[in-house]
């Protein structure tokens, strides 16, 4: 197959193999008229076989996390590339590119890193009804790296250059050498599934894997519950160490938030997190004197040129913040939907500690003999749910049926249900 690539005559220093710099059919135009998203969509409708895809989104520089660039590659109709701002809908409604996913509906989707791209594919109204996840299967097969570079390297001794992945893809026009790259991602997808599924089969992990792509297809489009105290996420948090100093994160996480969603940047282009978290610190106690505005001028990240334009907004969150009685400060640590941290177990919950050190080592060791990454096997939350609270029995028809409850996959519950039984009767 590489031998149709375009293969840049440089080798890659660190790899020590040839670079794949162009695909195969030269430069795809971007689809950004009405005129070609329809030459698009009947292209890749009357292709053949599976369908690669890939987004690329602006993360780092934008507020949401939207696609800027949908790429798509499909036997007998080629490489597109679709640029989704062009289809903005009008302000108040939601982006449906419906003809083009009822154009692949009969199609297997072949994605690498699923969980990332199927939020803002289902954004724009495009979902799969099969899918392959490329990154996921190789996780199965337990290959020591699963980036896309490191598999083309891994399959096709082909070195694919990655230095745009972390672009500011909300960029007009795009450059060149940006659409090249784009094209890449999707270029060997569909070669690359093929050689993995006749590997997951080899080894007898199909089924798995099969289970594991139609749990990601349907959970793509159950809704995404909000996040209870997302503030409590700011990187620095921990060095935070009194309830009013942590209102005070709230309180200018919450500003920043506000001002990112109105100029659609990256909160961390306002102020970076650890600006936040520096000022909070100065809080030692609850009864402290929060900061004003000489301690907010001594913290280098609120010199950004943004957030200067914002100083008046930053003040008032530290005097209302002042101002909050004791009763509106928030807790000392975030309340948890499920068990805590099993490290407070010992002391708090001796019986679930118990029963998570019987069977956390024997769902590891279980992974290790199936090579393939623990949290593959069985999900920590679900494994820390089973240990804190006691089963009715510890026989394998109460373990299936708490997994089961937990949405472990059946082909997860048959490996897990007998180890972890005998696990809990030792």
């Amino acid at each position: 197959m590489s031998d149709a690539l375009t293969v840049d005559h440089e080798i890659d220093e660190d790899s020590g193999l040839p670079i794949l710099s162009m695909p195969r059919d030269g430069l795809p135009a971007l689809v950004d008229t009405p005129q070609a998203l329809d030459e698009c969509i009947a292209s890749l409708g009357s292709g053949s076989g599976p369908v690669a895809i890939d987004t690329e989104r602006a993360q780092s520089f934008r507020y949401s996390a939207k696609a800027y660039l949908l790429q798509f590659r499909r036997a007998g109709s080629g490489t597109w590339l679709i640029d989704p701002e062009a289809f903005e809908p009008a302000p108040g409604t939601v982006s449906d590119l419906g003809a083009l996913r009822e154009a692949l509906a009969s199609a297997e989707w072949i994605i690498h890193a699923a969980t990332q791209d199927l939020p803002c594919l289902v954004e724009l109204g495009l979902w799969p009804h099969t899918l392959f996840d490329t990154e996921l299967a190789g996780r199965l097969l337990g290959l020591d790296h699963v980036g896309l570079g490191h598999m083309v390297e891994h399959y096709f001794g082909l070195h694919l250059l990655k230095e745009h992945s972390a672009a500011d893809w909300s960029t007009r026009p795009l450059p060149r050498d940006w659409i090249a790259y784009a094209a890449l991602d999707v270029e060997l997808l569909v070669e690359l599934r093929d050689k993995i599924r006749a590997e997951l089969a080899e080894v007898g992990k199909l089924e798995w894997a099969a289970q594991e792509f139609a749990h990601l297809a349907r959970a793509c489009r159950l809704p995404v519950p909000a996040r209870k105290e997302p503030w409590r996420r700011t990187h620095g948090t921990h060095t935070v160490h009194s309830r009013r100093g942590l209102a005070l994160v709230r309180a200018l996480w919450t500003e920043r938030d506000e001002i990112a969603r109105a100029l659609d940047k990256a909160p961390g282009k306002i102020v970076p997190d650890k600006a936040i978290t520096e000022l909070a610190a100065k809080v030692v106690k609850d009864d402290a004197p929060v900061p004003g505005a000489r301690e907010l001028d001594s913290v280098m990240g609120f010199h950004y040129r943004i957030a200067k334009q914002h100083r008046d907004r930053w003040l008032k969150a530290c005097e209302q913040t002042a101002a909050l009685p004791a009763g509106e400060l928030p807790s000392l640590h975030a309340v948890h939907d499920g068990p805590p941290q099993p490290r407070s177990w010992q002391r708090t919950r001796p019986e679930a500690w118990d029963r998570w050190q019987r069977i956390r080592p024997a769902a590891n060791a279980l992974a290790e003999q199936l090579v393939m990454p623990s949290e593959n096997l069985v999900s920590p939350d679900a494994l820390r749910r089973l240990a804190w609270d006691p089963l009715p029995s510890n026989d394998e028809q109460s373990i299936d049926a708490r997994l089961a409850e937990y949405e472990v996959r059946p082909w997860q519950r048959a490996l897990l249900d007998p180890v972890l039984g005998a696990a809990l009767r030792a």
